[in-house]
């Protein structure tokens, strides 16, 4: 079975969806959408496919199996209500909409109409990340106790209409559920801007019930872009770096590098989302899923605001945020 698939959104990163879907199997066609009429057109003629710039008409065409929408966040919830109201499989970039009653609504949307649906969390499929939960479940480093997360870099080039937090912190976030298997129960957050319109630095702390913790450290004022992560255990540490995928894990006076093959997180992410519908599994992080790191985002975000800590449940309830 191969499937017909469209990409909505070919600026920065929607352009390395494109490059990865060419050369994935089980595309049948592939097509792209940008309102720039230049952009798509380059894009179109770099790597062979049709272009749009109404990614409705492209779908009706095309008669499309499936999208990925990379346009800017503000955008994601009208395109993929649309989307999957025409009955399309949908793939979105996180994060998954601008506030958090449109992601109630775009999931709820996907569950009846019976669509796949996915959200971009691309460090889940890095293999140093998947590497090191493994290593967690093997008790490599007994318990995991707490993680420091450092994901920096200057300004992004692409279009960014969310602040840091949303940007670059949600991801460090997605990482720590992945990583905990649970849900902290109190954020704190302190944040501020100095250069943008939203918030461009900011510090996160996530604490759970059973005593681990969570510190994220995450600016747009760095020159060198910085993406690493340490995981401490009762017997041992972990130290990954999201771009190399080096894995050091360090037992006692013990200390050594886990070899393994380097591969594209994007590629293993945008396969798995073929192979589910193609295969007819639920892909992940599902639409629910990424929604419960949406919101942990917003709780952070609203704990910068209100300079205090904030407990996730109690605040769930106040928003009456039902999913």
């Amino acid at each position: 079975m191969s499937l017909k698939v469209g990409v909505i959104g070919v600026g920065y990163w929607g352009q390395n969806h494109v490059r990865v879907l060419k050369q994935l199997d089980n595309i049948e066609t592939l097509s792209v959408c940008d309102l720039n009429i230049e952009t798509a057109r380059l894009i179109a003629k770099k790597y062979q496919v049709k272009w749009y710039t109404d990614f409705g008409e492209m779908i009706k065409r095309e008669k499309l199996d499936a999208v990925t929408i990379c346009t800017p966040t503000s955008t994601h919830s009208s395109i993929a209500a649309k989307v999957i109201e025409m009955g399309v499989h949908v793939f979105i970039e996180k994060p998954m909409t601008s506030t958090i009653e449109e992601a109630i609504m775009v999931v709820g949307k996907a569950k009846e109409a019976g669509v796949k649906m996915m959200v971009g969390f691309i460090e889940r499929f890095n293999p140093a990340v998947q590497i090191s939960k493994e290593l967690i479940k093997q008790g490599k480093i007994g318990k995991l106790i707490s993680s420091s997360a450092r994901r920096v870099s200057a300004y992004p080039i692409r279009v960014v209409d969310v602040g840091v937090i949303k940007d670059y912190g949600i991801h460090e976030i997605d990482v720590a559920r992945y990583l905990y298997e649970k849900e902290p129960n109190i954020i704190f957050a302190v944040a501020g801007k100095l250069i943008h319109k939203f918030e461009d630095y900011a510090n996160i702390l996530m604490f759970y019930s059973s005593g681990e913790s969570v510190f994220i450290e995450t600016n747009w004022l760095t020159p060198k872009k910085i993406r690493k992560l340490t995981l401490t255990g009762t017997n041992g540490i972990i130290d990954l770096d999201y771009i190399t995928q080096e894995v050091v894990i360090q037992n006692g006076s013990d200390r050594y590098v886990l070899e393994h093959e380097w591969k594209e997180p994007l590629s293993n992410e945008l396969k798995q989302f073929i192979n589910s519908i193609i295969n007819n599994f639920d892909p992940t992080p599902s639409g629910e899923d990424a929604l419960r790191t949406h919101i942990l985002a917003e709780v952070a975000l609203q704990s910068a605001f209100l300079g205090k800590a904030i407990d996730v449940d109690e605040y769930i309830k106040c928003k009456n945020w039902i999913f």
